[in-house]
């Protein structure tokens, strides 16, 4: 990478991107304050020069008196702190009359320059007092409070007294010097923090992308450890937690798939091969093709079987089968298959029975609920010798509802039960013509797809006993439409 492409780089990475906005905002900021202070401390300095022009212009019209001889400062020369205060009044100071002839005036104001007569008339005649910044001939500002005088005889007097304000000047000055001289060190120290911070919060944002490239198929389970802060970090770091174990199920599920058909599908095909060879090399007459035919047909059937079933569950597993509820009468749907298995169970020597309440409500899906009804009917009657009796039970518990079949069949070694639900598991005894080892995995999945358990118990040649649980309906919502649909896939 050449050394453009690498500041390009560097300049739109995130943390650049943060640390440049931070810097940004916090220097418009600092500006703002700067500028805010400086006003505020101007303003503070005026209010306080105003305030002392009005205590010395009301000392002014306590000492000054003016007659026929002029103007005349009434203090007791011997007090130290009255001639500093009528002094102090004097150093910038102007008495006119109403026409604007200057009757007295100090050296300071007269290098400020002398009111002219119209300004003292407009003055008079406002009848407020003024405030003026004006300078002398050396540039010191001073700030002049000047309007109309009273004397004890009534007689009228324009009245103007400063103070100098050049030392306030330097105060803001100094300051405003100060401040902005620092500002870029400021911003210097804040960049580098930025800089800093920046790193530090977005390092989980980079544990992220580190563990994402450190995946393949072989480890989808890695995990990155939250930092119990509760922000939005932590939760990027749960989010990306839970999608790969959502990323691992469903590479879990592809994965079984696969071993599923691989397994599945190599015996019926061998036997496909097996049964064409020998007809090609051994059969001599049409009856010999046609029976080598019609054995290859039987197991090119079991493997359609057998891909449908896995696509199915597959698809359900996944989240693709999606379940379409509705108030649906349980016990009326476990009649109706009771009687559609009664031909298959007379062929079998078994006695079908059912003990059902006349009616119970459920919240389900009723194609998903007939296929598993089907399915554990189907498998108490194919693992029930002749002579043996199969019943289904439908009881109400609480806010459950309990779906229960019960056979007399060969039953199910203790060490088997825990896995009857694999896919493709079948106990070592069973027929395995008599299904695919898929049933049951299906049913624990529309089990499971309605919010409810299943539990096997059973005992070798004495019976099996399952115990469907879901959660009861609401008995008084009305019936929605849904017509009983046929079953189009049978998994066994």
């Amino acid at each position: 990478m050449t050394a453009v492409g690498r500041a390009l780089r560097f300049t739109r990475s995130l943390r650049f991107r943060l640390a440049v906005s931070y810097v940004f905002f916090f220097t418009l900021l600092l500006a703002f304050l700067g500028i805010v202070f400086r006003q505020t401390l101007s303003a503070t300095f005026k209010s306080q020069m105003r305030s002392i022009l009005e205590e010395e212009w009301g000392a002014a019209k306590g000492y000054l008196r003016t007659g026929s001889a002029g103007p005349d400062w009434i203090f007791d020369k011997e007090d130290p702190d009255e001639s500093f205060v009528v002094n102090r009044i004097r150093r910038v100071y102007l008495l006119a009359d109403t026409q604007g002839h200057a009757l007295e005036h100090s050296e300071i104001y007269d290098s400020i320059g002398l009111d002219s007569p119209d300004e003292i008339k407009k003055t008079l005649q406002s009848g407020q007092p003024a405030i003026r910044v004006r300078k002398d001939d050396k540039g010191i500002p001073y700030m002049i409070r000047s309007g109309l005088m009273i004397d004890e005889r009534r007689n009228k007097y324009f009245l103007a007294i400063g103070r100098p304000i050049d030392y306030n000047d330097k105060v803001i000055r100094d300051f405003t010097w100060n401040y902005f001289s620092l500002l870029p060190v400021v911003i210097v120290v804040s960049g580098l923090l930025g800089w800093f911070l920046a790193g530090r919060a977005l390092q989980p944002v980079n544990s992220v992308a580190a563990t994402a490239q450190r995946i393949t198929h072989s480890n989808l389970n890695m995990q990155i450890p939250t930092r119990n802060a509760g922000d939005e970090l932590d939760r990027l770091i749960e989010a990306f937690n839970h999608m790969m174990q959502r990323l691992n199920l469903s590479f879990e599920q592809i994965r079984q798939f696969s071993t599923d058909v691989s397994h599945e599908l190599r015996t019926p095909l061998t036997v496909v091969r097996g049964q064409l060879e020998v007809a090609m090399f051994t059969a001599g007459t049409i009856a010999q093709y046609r029976e080598a035919m019609a054995d290859a047909l039987e197991g090119v059937d079991r493997l359609s079987n057998i891909v449908r079933a896995l696509l199915m569950l597959s698809q359900a597993e996944s989240g693709q089968l999606v379940l379409q509820k509705t108030r649906l009468d349980f016990a009326e749907l476990i009649r109706d298959q009771v009687d559609q298995y009664q031909i298959p169970a007379e062929a079998e020597g078994v006695r079908l029975s059912a003990e059902l309440p006349e009616t119970c409500n459920i919240l389900a899906d009723r194609i998903q609920m007939e296929r598993l009804v089907s399915n554990l009917l189907s498998n108490a009657i194919k693992y029930t010798k002749s002579g043996g009796t199969v019943k289904a039970q439908l009881v109400s518990e609480g806010n459950q509802v309990k779906f229960i079949v019960e056979d007399t069949g060969v039953g199910i070694a203790p060490d088997h039960l825990p896995h009857i639900f694999d896919r493709f598991y079948r106990v070592p005894s069973a027929d395995p013509e008599k299904g695919l080892g898929l049933g049951l995995s299906f049913v624990a999945w529309i089990v499971k797809a309605h919010g409810g358990s299943i539990e096997v118990q059973s005992e070798l040649q004495k019976g099996t006993r399952f115990i469907v649980s879901v959660p009861a309906g609401d008995s008084t919502a009305p019936p929605l439409d849904a017509p009983a649909l046929p079953l189009h896939e049978q998994v066994h």
